[in-house]
């Protein structure tokens, strides 16, 4: 079995870059514990922790349209709803734990549980 380790997405509204052009397509690779934890020790992130997303997404975050390498400040210049889509994609790719989401049904009230399959188990986020 191949281990998927770089996934693509596509930004609800994208970065739009110092010549105007707007890139939406990406691709992010799986953490490596040496990620998380340069991150943390970074000096920016050290003076103030706000900073942790922009530097570790930095080091996951491989392409942003045609922009590569993909620095701490583009992702700081990302519209914020592009950095939560890329919060929560870096969970949803490097969590161990499958979601859980508890529903109840409109119709008939029933209380259902359903459960994502983890992210070897489906290739795609």
């Amino acid at each position: 079995m191949d281990l998927q380790t770089e996934f693509e997405f596509t930004l609800p509204r994208g970065y739009l870059d110092l010549a105007g052009n707007l890139h939406r397509q990406g691709l992010m690779r799986l953490a490596r514990a040496l990620d998380e934890i340069e991150a943390v020790d970074d000096e920016r992130v050290q003076r103030n922790e706000a900073y942790l997303p922009l530097v570790l997404l930095s080091r996951v975050v491989v392409q942003i349209g045609d922009v590569s390498p993909v620095t701490s400040q583009i992702i700081g210049d990302l519209f914020a709803t592009d950095l939560l889509f890329l919060e929560d994609l870096y969970q949803r790719l490097n969590s161990a734990a499958p979601t859980i989401i508890d529903v109840i049904c409109p119709n008939c009230s029933i209380r259902l549980q359903f459960q994502s399959p983890s992210v070897a188990s489906r290739g795609v986020p």
